[in-house]
């Protein structure tokens, strides 16, 4: 594969995608859907360490109204690895917090969705996982919905 192609496939809106529902999801969930899709699988495909899961930390920064200068918000503690599957695929992950399960399972997926098992794995982890997090996002949004304050039809006092 030519250089400029291997660094498109890194930037494909659909890989960022995976790897960021991957790295924000709960650890639980990706465990659970990954049990799912083992049976499909033939068990947990075999691999090659290229970075065992270490945890480390990373530096938030942020802009002031989004437009300011960039500042240090804060520190963020991540489990990040790497692995070579037995057909060749490369996987890799960075996840939220101490999880090196997930980190495994992350970079495993990552790897096996470049290869023939992209769609079952879409379909029996990503979606369910995607949907699941939109589900959790929408509730949240309906209860911070109910304390909304709506100041144009307070009354003023103005009798």
């Amino acid at each position: 594969m030519a250089k400029d192609a291997v660094e498109e496939d890194r930037g494909s809106p659909d890989r960022r995608g995976w790897m960021s529902l991957l790295a924000k999801a709960p650890a639980s969930e990706v465990t659970r859907l990954w049990a799912a899709v083992l049976p499909a699988l033939d068990g947990e495909p075999e691999f090659a360490w290229l970075r065992s899961p270490e945890i480390g930390g990373v530096m938030l920064r942020g802009r002031a109204g989004g437009t300011g200068t960039a500042f240090n918000l804060g520190e963020m503690t991540v489990t990040r690895c790497a692995l070579r599957l037995v057909s060749g695929e490369v996987g890799h992950a960075v996840v939220q917090g101490r999880a090196r399960d997930k980190a495994r399972i992350a970079a495993l997926v990552d790897a096996l969705m470049q290869g023939d098992r992209a769609d079952l794995l879409r379909a029996v982890l990503l979606t369910p996982l995607r949907e699941g997090m939109a589900a959790r996002a929408a509730g949240r949004a309906a209860r911070a919905e109910q304390t909304k304050v709506d100041f144009f039809t307070m009354v003023r006092g103005e009798d």
